[in-house]
Order: structure tokens, then C-alpha cells, then sequence
């Protein structure tokens, strides 16, 4: 959910935003403001994904406003004055709508602020999650870098780890389950009962197997419609 902010001195302005985002099911409005002090501080006590910010206001424009913050949310710019448009996308805010706009451009801006917070989000995630793990290999601890990884084979209550910096495998005392609840926000895919393929370090796809160069790893008759999804939703 991204939660909004309205910032414009125009009452019938707000009243029509405010009724706008209730309409669109991934936006909850925090606060409508009548002027840049009051968004000012609600932004101290409040996190907001996306103001809906006016230009021209009393004491402190909208674009004067923006430029106060030093880490600001994504900005929809609402204004009546079309010149104000090539300094607001100056600033690098989403979308800039022309009063007075009807739903449908009030949507697709909210579309494309959408966009852009599902793939700041995203970053972040990536950003923030781990790029290794360690497993026990005969009493010892060995350091599994994630990237590395290009297949997992499960051997009963044992894995085989291959990866693209060692010629050897990691054999280790793990489940299947285990190691694709490990992964499970990385990009790999369950070909098989006992195969776990990193998706992009496939090189080529046939019928009953996908190939890491000239590994062929089989796709189980029960995992070929979901690997087809997968793969075909990442190379589309």
C-alpha cells in the first residue's frame, strides 16, 4: 500500500484528489494539507510514499517546498500552470498533472508512481538480503556465495551444491526443502523434485531438460508448466 499525501490550497481541489485515491486500491491517504507547512509536518510524523503536491501556494510554493527535503517521497505535481512542468521534471518527480484532469490521467500517473515504488522497493530488498550462507561440510563451515551457485541436486537427506567458481561440488547435510526456503527470494527454479536451477545461468531449454551450457538438468513432468511460467514472465 502506498501511503499519500495532498498538499493544495484549493478545497475543491482536495476534496476531488481525496475522493480519487479512494478509488485506487493501492493508495491510502494519511493527510490532505492546505498549505507546505502543514505537509511539512506531518512528513516529520508520519512516512509518506507520495505527495500529490500543488505549485502555487501561499508562503512556500510546492517546488520550494521540494526542495527543502533532503530525502523526499515520489511527487505527483498538480498544478493549473503548464509552464512549471519542465522544472518539476527538473526534479525528478513522477508525473505532473494539469488542472483541471480527469480520472483516468489521475490514474495513470498513480500507475506509474506504482512503478516506480514496487522497484524502489525491490532494490531495497535486494539491497538488504544476504549474498552467501555457510553449511557444514565434515565439521567444517564453507562459505556459499549465492551469485556462485548455478544448480542444487537433493540426495535424500543430502544436497549437492554446484557452483561456477569450483569444479566440485559442496556436499552437505541439508533438505531440498531447506535449501529452496534459503533462496526463496533469488531467482532460482524447481525443475525437479531433486533439482534446484539458478534461472539465470540457464543457457538453453529443451523439452525435458534445461542446460547450463552443457549440463542437461531434467524438468520433471510435474514442474514444466510452472518452469515455462517462470522462465517465460523473466525473459519477457
Amino acid at each position: 500500500m502506498i501511503r499519500c499525501l495532498i498538499v493544495d490550497d484549493e478545497l475543491l481541489v482536495r476534496e476531488l484528489m481525496e475522493d480519487n485515491i479512494r478509488q485506487v486500491p493501492f493508495l491510502t491517504l494519511i493527510k490532505s494539507c492546505r498549505n507546505a507547512i502543514e505537509a511539512a509536518t506531518i512528513i516529520h510524523q508520519e512516512h509518506i510514499d507520495l505527495i500529490f503536491l500543488d505549485i502555487q501556494m501561499p508562503k512556500l510554493s510546492g517546488l520550494e517546498f521540494l526542495q527543502t527535503l533532503n530525502t523526499p517521497p515520489l511527487i505527483i505535481l498538480v498544478t493549473a500552470y503548464e509552464q512549471y512542468a519542465l522544472e518539476g521534471f527538473n526534479l525528478q518527480v513522477v508525473d505532473y498533472l494539469l488542472k483541471p484532469f480527469g480520472f483516468n490521467r489521475f490514474l495513470q500517473a498513480c500507475n506509474r508512481a506504482q512503478e516506480l515504488f514496487s522497484a524502489q522497493n525491490n532494490l531495497r530488498s535486494k539491497k538488504n538480503r544476504p549474498d552467501h550462507f555457510f553449511v557444514n561440510v565434515e565439521y567444517t563451515l564453507v562459505k556459499i556465495v549465492i551469485e556462485e551457485i548455478t544448480y542444487v541436486e537433493g540426495l535424500k537427506d543430502y544436497i549437492k551444491i554446484y557452483l561456477s567458481s569450483s569444479a566440485k561440488p559442496i556436499l552437505t547435510r541439508m533438505t531440498m526443502k531447506s535449501i529452496e526456503e534459503r533462496l526463496s527470494s533469488f531467482s532460482f527454479i524447481r525443475t525437479h523434485r531433486s533439482y534446484l536451477v539458478a534461472s539465470d545461468k540457464i543457457t538453453t531449454i529443451k523439452r525435458d531438460f534445461v542446460c547450463i551450457h552443457d549440463k542437461e538438468i531434467p524438468v520433471g513432468e510435474s514442474f514444466k508448466e510452472r518452469v515455462n511460467e517462470l522462465l517465460n514472465a523473466r525473459g519477457s
